[in-house]
């Protein structure tokens, strides 16, 4: 019986492997990027040409999930996709708030001051990982502490 088991574990392990080979590197894990500009045009093609979806502040974080050439086909929190050139983008650790009326307080817990509110939609570069809380900071300099439920 442990020979047949062993054997089995063996053959599924090679399977595995065969299909991977098979799959393109992007499918095995999808790359998260940042926007390092002031603000980057999302757009509905890989081109200047091609139309302005909405436009998107520093530090928005995306998920990359098709390449063509130096456009990236990206993805945000709300799984809305457009196209940004790859100039525009760089490997900056950042969250985007998905709740309204999201606290960022001087401390990281729910008992130190609120420095402010922001709605969601907010991006902010990570500077900092305690527990369950993020420091972060925006593109205008505001800095605070946030809770991880209240971001991607």
């Amino acid at each position: 019986m442990k020979y047949f088991n062993r054997v089995a574990v063996k053959g599924i392990m090679a399977f595995v492997v065969f299909s991977l080979s098979f799959m393109p590197v992007d499918a095995l894990a999808d790359e998260r990027l940042s926007v390092i500009s002031g603000i980057a045009n999302m757009r509905s093609g890989p081109g200047t040409e091609d139309a302005v979806l909405w436009q998107v502040e520093q530090y928005h974080p995306v998920i990359v999930i098709e390449k063509k050439g130096n456009w990236y086909r990206v993805k945000d929190y709300e799984n809305d996709t457009a196209w940004l050139h790859n100039s525009l983008l760089g490997k900056v650790e950042s969250v985007i708030t998905v709740k309204d009326k999201s606290n960022v307080r001087s401390k990281p817990d729910t008992k130190s001051s609120i420095l402010f509110t922001v709605d969601k939609g907010v991006p902010f570069k990570v500077l900092e990982r305690k527990g369950s809380w993020i420091k972060i900071q925006h593109a205008d300099g505001d800095v605070g502490w946030i809770h991880n439920s209240l971001i991607w």
